[in-house]
């Protein structure tokens, strides 16, 4: 099913299939059930957010992790990552987690990277665009 490499996903739009948040969820699912990609950090912020924020059980954790990964491309966090984000951090002022984001987007060759926290329209090395799934404009 992992059909559209073009989409990257942040943590918190994970997070909302999840949610009370019809709306949202009903959203991110949509978006998600085409297809793209993750990194392995973005598993381990849901696996944090799901475990602490969401208290849901290890097995119910496990099988929403399997799900995703089902469904979407998981990328491994390399030192080019690490070197990409500390580079997208600078130049263009992000926090150090949202740059290792973007720099996981774009070294899986994907154009838009999904996000409620980062700015919505950036567009990071003139290939990545950043979108905010929950704006109404969307």
């Amino acid at each position: 099913m992992k059909r559209i490499r073009g989409s990257f996903f942040d943590t918190n739009v994970l997070i909302y299939l999840a949610s009370d948040d019809v709306a949202k969820a009903d959203r991110a699912e949509a978006i998600i059930g085409r297809g793209g990609a993750i990194s392995v950090q973005v598993l381990n912020e849901l696996t944090n957010v799901a475990r602490r924020k969401m208290r849901l059980s290890w097995p119910d954790t496990h099988s929403f992790l399997a799900m995703l990964r089902d469904v979407l491309t998981v990328h491994p966090i390399t030192i080019e990552t690490h070197e990409t984000g500390l580079a997208l951090a600078e130049r263009y002022n992000l926090a150090i987690f949202d740059a290792m984001i973007a720099a996981s987007a774009l070294l899986a060759d994907c154009n838009t990277l999904w996000s409620e926290d980062i700015q919505s329209g950036l567009v990071i090395e003139e290939r990545l665009r950043i979108v905010n799934p929950f704006r109404a404009s969307q």
